[in-house]
C-alpha cells in the first residue's frame, strides 16, 4: 500500500465495530489497496460499478485484507458514490488500523 503513513487515519469507531472511509476506483485491472488518498483508503476493484458489483468487490477485498468473514464487511454509506464508508463488524478501529498497516508492509 502506497501513500501517507497512517492507515489508522481512515478508520473511526462504528456501531459494533469500525468504519473505514474509502475511495473506490471500479474497472481496474485487479483488486487492490492502492494507498491512502487524503483521509480515505483508495481501493481499486476490477468489477464495474453496475448492479452493486463494485461494492461487493470492495467488501470482499477488505474482508480478505482484514482476515474477517465476508459477512462482517458491509457498505454503510455511499452505495452509489466513489466515496464510501465501509463497516467492519466486530473489529475495533485499532485492530483494523493494525491489520491495514500489516498489509501495507507486505505489499
Amino acid at each position: 500500500m502506497q501513500g501517507a503513513a497512517d492507515p489508522g487515519a481512515v478508520v473511526t469507531p462504528g456501531d459494533g465495530g469500525s468504519l473505514v472511509r474509502v475511495k473506490v476506483v471500479p474497472g481496474a485491472s485487479r483488486d487492490r489497496i492502492a494507498g491512502l488518498l487524503g483521509d480515505r483508503l483508495k481501493l481499486q476493484v476490477s468489477a464495474p460499478p453496475e448492479g452493486g458489483r463494485a461494492n461487493k468487490a470492495v467488501c470482499a477485498l477488505l474482508a480478505g485484507v482484514l482476515d474477517v468473514a465476508r459477512r462482517d464487511v458491509t457498505v454503510a454509506s455511499g452505495h452509489t458514490r466513489a466515496e464510501k464508508q465501509v463497516a467492519i463488524h466486530g473489529l475495533e478501529p485499532a485492530d483494523v488500523a493494525h491489520r491495514l498497516a500489516r498489509h501495507a508492509r507486505h505489499t
